[in-house]
């Protein structure tokens, strides 16, 4: 009988908000008993230091280095987790000795996969230390180290639930609509085809934010006041991303939002709105067969004007659409869900990215882990 780890999961997206908690019961492999989740929201002074650290970061050549406030950011953002690990461990009455292990992604502040770079800010060893539990680290270098794009690593988790479906029209395709959306294409064979579609919520928070001084456009209620621009939404689908044939990993400043002569504020948002779904089926033009279910997560799925462009290009595709709670999922606490998932692979070695994921030669595990005390690298098979 296979080994059953009871794993938390930490993710802090590029959109920023906040770090989302989640727990499960895994073996690692088809085995997923979800539990329970909670989500933490950064106030709005450590989300600035973030941006600011996004600047900063445009300095690093290596990935070991934290120039300007990245060190000092780094450490900040680590016992951020930690506070938010023990605040779940409290409000849920889980003893940590009863976590095997967390899985820690800490917060992406430069990727540039074309460069094999790739910079996660956390301290996995204090991370390990201040909580007390075993942590794993760092899971994305080792795919770039074998010619991957260290992106996306969800989608090894989604085929897991997607097997958990209840008879699902065959290919599934799990969208995550994050800063930066992708997609997980699964077979009926279990195949598992991935990669970034587009800009998800990035363009239109910025948007919102510039112009309205929000964080991001709550339900999508700007952009129902608006109207779409079709030079301006061109201008972001006409883009090389979308006709070159090797898929590639996004870093959140590829797509920059428009400039504010562009549009006034609830075009834009209408527009960009557009964009984000459009762009998750111009991109799914390139697997070998459009999917016919597809599962809405992440944050994306709760503007209701990016819901209605998407269920209107899944009828054109005859697809059907289908949220994440629709699905018997939490698309809010999914992908904390996959790093306590990947956590426990990368305890056993077995591969967190396949060829078909993110471009690697072959299929890699990774990750550091830190225990209490020490820190060593996990297996890579």
């Amino acid at each position: 009988m296979a080994e059953i780890f009871t794993a938390i999961g930490l993710m802090s997206g590029t959109s920023m908000d906040g770090i989302d908690v989640a727990m499960l019961e895994t073996d690692g492999e088809g085995m997923v008993v979800r539990r329970q989740n909670l989500s933490v929201p950064y106030d709005p002074a450590f989300r600035d230091r973030l941006k600011q650290g996004l600047e900063d970061a445009k300095a690093v050549r290596d990935r070991s280095e934290r120039p300007a406030s990245l060190a000092g950011l780094e450490h900040d953002l680590t016992l951020r987790h930690s506070d938010a690990v023990k605040a779940f461990l409290e409000k849920n009455n889980v003893l940590r000795e009863k976590v095997d292990v967390v899985g820690f992604h800490g917060q992406t502040v430069l990727h540039r996969p074309d460069a094999a770079l790739t910079v996660q800010i956390g301290d996995g060893a204090l991370l390990a230390r201040e909580i007390g539990i075993p942590v794993v680290y760092d899971m994305r270098a080792n795919d770039m180290a074998h010619g991957g794009q260290g992106a996306p690593l969800v989608p090894v988790y989604h085929a897991a639930l997607a097997r958990n479906l209840d008879n699902p029209l065959w290919p599934v395709c799990f969208v995550n609509i994050g800063g930066i959306s992708n997609l997980t294409w699964v077979g009926a064979d279990g195949a598992i085809v991935a990669f970034d579609s587009g800009p998800g919520n990035t363009l239109i928070d910025q948007w919102v934010e510039a112009h309205a001084g929000i964080p991001f456009d709550q339900g999508g209620r700007i952009a129902s006041e608006g109207r779409v621009l079709p030079a301006l939404a061109d201008r972001y689908l006409s883009s090389p991303f979308f006709t070159d044939q090797k898929r590639r990993s996004l870093d959140r400043n590829d797509f920059l939002p428009p400039e504010g002569g562009d549009a006034e504020l609830s075009d834009g948002a209408r527009t960009l709105a557009y964009v984000t779904a459009a762009a998750i089926f111009k991109s799914a033009g390139h697997l070998e067969a459009m999917p016919k279910t597809f599962v809405i997560c992440g944050g994306g799925r709760h503007n209701d004007t990016v819901m209605k462009d998407l269920k209107a290009l899944a009828g054109r595709n005859d697809a059907a659409l289908l949220t994440a709670e629709q699905a018997g999922f939490d698309g809010d606490a999914m992908e904390a869900e996959a790093w306590a998932y990947l956590a426990v692979r990368s305890l056993k070695g077995l591969p967190l990215t396949f060829p078909g994921t993110t471009g690697v030669k072959e299929p890699v595990s990774g990750g550091v882990f830190a225990d209490v005390g020490a820190i060593r690298t996990c297996p890579r098979h």
